[in-house]
């Protein structure tokens, strides 16, 4: 007989995830673990909030751990670990831009349930015929509306989940309200830095080295592209209210000067060539001696020119 069964939250530290773990604490629902999968490619304002509230949590005696995708087999590539090098690496765009969502599923969603399978709770509750109860943060906004309706109705064996905003019935509105009212920084959107579902004004407040990031790899993958125009896949003409924008994030950075003319050209004509050269260069060497790829955009970012 399974006395209680674990609970583990998933923590995007974005806007909704937050506010559930506040509000279940501060009710005094269990939670016994908190997770936060980092791909590598979150946002810099994201990455600033994941000790905010990690300490947020350390008071409040919640336990948290960040989880991480661990590539193994990079064949001819220079080792990667990151989902914006793995993009690069690969010369493609994430999932999302092409219709699908196996990049949260690889990125995300593996090695959150990788961790849990190592973790003392869920062995002795699985071995005992339980379930962990996994905690997500989808609220009752249209967006989330969507997700849950996707989701409603999947059965895995190891997993019981639950919404606890859309029992709340609460929408982003109050998820905000219920982190301000503990006194905690609202946290960006919670995403990576190139995502496809990114808004004009997410792009905006990204950092240089991010929009040069953008810039080569959409830049990157192009040749490869056949039926979308970029990250944003086909532009947006602005009709029912819509914002207009382009297919590709590349044409809004130049077109709202995000970047220099100058250096979105340069990125654009060089950059993905000098790419292609250090992978041919690298996959002559052993694995153990390869430059990895976060290194040559490390380079790349300080305008030098990776070895």
């Amino acid at each position: 007989m399974v006395e209680r069964a674990p609970v583990i939250a998933a923590w995007g530290a974005g806007v909704d995830s937050t506010a559930m773990i506040i509000e279940l604490v501060e009710r005094g629902e269990p939670i016994d673990m908190v997770l936060f999968a980092d791909t590598g490619s979150e946002k810099t304002d994201t990455y600033a909030f994941l000790p905010v509230f990690r300490r947020w949590m350390d008071r409040h005696d919640v336990a948290s751990d960040v989880v991480r995708y661990e590539p193994r087999n990079f064949k001819h590539w220079p080792p990667y670990d990151s989902l914006g090098t793995n993009m690069l690496t690969n010369a493609t765009l994430p999932s999302k831009a092409f219709g699908r969502g196996s990049c949260s599923l690889k990125w995300k969603v593996a090695p959150q349930d990788k961790w849990t399978a190592q973790w003392a709770p869920a062995i002795r509750c699985w071995g005992e015929g339980g379930r962990v109860v996994k905690l997500i943060g989808y609220d009752c906004s249209s967006a989330d509306q969507r997700r849950y309706a996707h989701a409603e109705g999947y059965a895995d064996p190891r997993y019981d989940y639950r919404y606890p905003l859309r029992e709340l019935g609460w929408t982003r509105a109050d998820c905000i309200a219920r982190i301000e009212r503990a006194g905690l920084p609202v946290p960006p959107k919670s995403s990576c830095f190139f995502c496809p579902a990114m808004r004009p004004h997410e792009v905006d407040a990204l950092s240089k080295d991010e929009l040069r990031t953008i810039v080569l790899m959409e830049a990157r993958a192009k040749p490869r592209l056949r039926t979308i125009n970029g990250l944003w896949r086909k532009p947006v003409v602005g009709r029912g209210g819509a914002t207009p924008r382009p297919g590709n994030i590349t044409a809004y950075i130049r077109q709202h000067g995000l970047l220099s003319p100058s250096e979105v050209d340069r990125i654009v004509a060089d950059a993905p060539l000098a790419l292609i050269a250090f992978q041919a260069a690298q996959a002559c060497k052993p694995v153990e001696q390869r430059m990895s790829m976060e290194r040559w955009l490390d380079a790349f970012h300080r305008g030098q020119s990776p070895g």
